[in-house]
C-alpha cells in the first residue's frame, strides 16, 4: 500500500476526507461511535493523523505562540518569575487551545540565533528577556509574527511596568532612611556567574531604567554597579563578596530582581554580615519568595502580567492596545536606617 493520508482513511470508513478531518480537529461534529471507527481504522493502516504543517498551510495559523529568552531555557523553570509569568501565559494559550514553545534568542556560540525564530511554527513571540537581539525581532517581523514585549519599546507591542518609576520607590525609600553608600547589582552583563566587576557605566546594563530610576530617587548618591553573571540565587549569593570589597563597604545593596537580592542577602549572612542592622537589602519583582525572606521589594503583577501579554498577543490586530501596569513598593524587615 502507498502513503496513507486521510483520503485512504475516508475510502475505507465510507465516509468524505472532511469527516476523517473532523475527527481529528472538530471531535465534536461527530457522534463518539463514528469517531471512534474512523481512528480505530487510521490506527490499523497505520495513519499517524493530519501533518501540522500542512494544517497551518491550509489554516494561515499555526495555533502556537512562542515565549522569547536570552539565557538558557532552563531558565523559564529556576526563576520564580519567569515561572509565575508563564503560568499567565499557559492559562490563556488553554482557554484559547494553543500551544505555547519557548525560544532562545541565543545560539550555542553566544550569538543571535535566528534560526530558531526561523524554524519555530508559531503566530507570534512573546519577549521574556530584556536583551533580545533585534535581529532576533527584525527576522520575526519579516515573517510576518506579532511580538510582544515584557518591556516598553522593546516589541511591536509591550505589557510592562515602568520601570524607571519601580527603581525610583526603592531609591526614595532607601534615602529616606538615611542611606548614602548604595550598591546595585545587575544580572546578565559579564556572563560569568560567581566574579562581580564593579562596572563604570550603566549604558549596556540589563534593567538600566530600574538603575537609572534609583539615582533619580537618592540624588546626590553614587550608586557602586557591580555584574553577577547571571540572573540567578547563585550569582547573587557569589556578588556578596563583590558588595563587601567595596571601600567603603556599602549600607545598602539593591538586587536588580528578587531572586538576586535573596541570594545576596543568603551571601551576606553566610559572611557574618545582620541584615538589616548591617547592611540593608531590597529587590524587584515580589515572588512568593521574598515574602517568605521578609525583603523589602518593588511588586508587580507577574501572573497578570502573562496573562495580559498572551491576550494581546492572540488578540485581533485592530483590538491591539499596549499596557503599563501599576507597581508599588512593599517594605519588609530587610531594610532599616544605617547604624552609621
Amino acid at each position: 500500500m502507498g502513503r496513507i493520508t486521510i483520503r485512504t482513511i475516508a475510502e475505507a470508513c465510507g465516509v468524505s476526507p472532511s469527516t476523517v478531518s473532523n475527527a481529528y480537529n472538530r471531535p465534536g461534529q461527530l457522534s463518539a461511535a463514528l469517531r471512534e471507527r474512523i481512528l480505530a481504522t487510521a490506527d490499523e493502516l497505520g495513519y499517524a493523523g493530519p501533518s501540522a504543517a500542512g494544517r497551518s498551510l491550509r489554516s494561515g495559523r499555526a495555533g502556537a505562540i512562542g515565549v522569547m529568552l536570552s539565557d538558557q531555557l532552563s531558565y523559564a523553570f529556576s526563576d520564580p518569575y519567569a515561572i509565575g509569568f508563564l503560568v499567565g501565559v499557559t492559562q490563556v494559550a488553554e482557554r484559547a487551545g494553543v500551544s505555547v514553545l519557548l525560544l532562545n534568542a541565543e545560539a550555542p556560540d553566544g550569538g543571535p540565533d535566528v534560526a530558531a525564530v526561523q524554524r519555530a511554527n508559531i503566530d507570534g513571540i512573546i519577549t521574556l528577556c530584556i536583551d533580545t537581539p533585534a535581529v532576533v525581532l527584525e527576522h520575526a517581523r519579516r515573517r510576518g509574527l506579532t511580538v510582544v514585549s515584557t518591556y516598553a519599546g522593546a516589541g511591536d507591542h509591550h505589557v510592562a511596568i515602568d520601570d524607571v518609576a519601580a527603581g525610583r520607590l526603592v531609591g526614595a525609600h532607601l534615602h529616606e532612611l538615611g542611606h548614602r553608600r548604595v550598591a546595585v547589582v545587575v544580572g546578565g552583563l559579564s556572563r560569568t556567574a560567581g566574579q562581580p566587576a564593579t562596572l563604570s557605566s550603566i549604558d549596556d546594563l540589563d534593567y538600566v531604567d530600574r538603575v537609572a530610576g534609583l539615582q533619580q530617587g537618592m540624588p546626590g548618591v553614587g550608586l557602586s554597579i557591580l555584574s553577577a553573571g547571571f540572573n540567578s540565587f547563585d550569582c547573587g549569593r557569589a556578588a556578596a563578596e563583590g558588595v563587601l570589597a567595596l571601600d567603603p563597604v556599602p549600607t545598602a545593596v539593591v538586587g536588580t530582581s528578587d531572586v538576586l537580592a535573596l541570594g545576596l542577602q543568603h551571601g551576606l549572612r553566610e559572611r557574618g554580615l545582620d541584615v538589616p542592622r548591617d547592611i540593608s537589602v531590597a529587590g524587584f519583582d515580589d515572588i512568593d519568595e521574598a515574602g517568605i525572606a521578609d525583603l523589602t521589594t518593588v511588586a508587580q503583577p507577574i501572573i497578570e502580567k502573562g496573562r495580559r501579554a498572551a491576550q494581546l498577543l492572540l488578540a485581533e490586530e485592530g483590538e491591539r492596545r499596549s499596557e503599563v501596569m501599576a507597581v508599588r513598593l512593599v517594605t519588609r524587615g530587610s531594610t532599616a536606617a544605617p547604624r552609621d
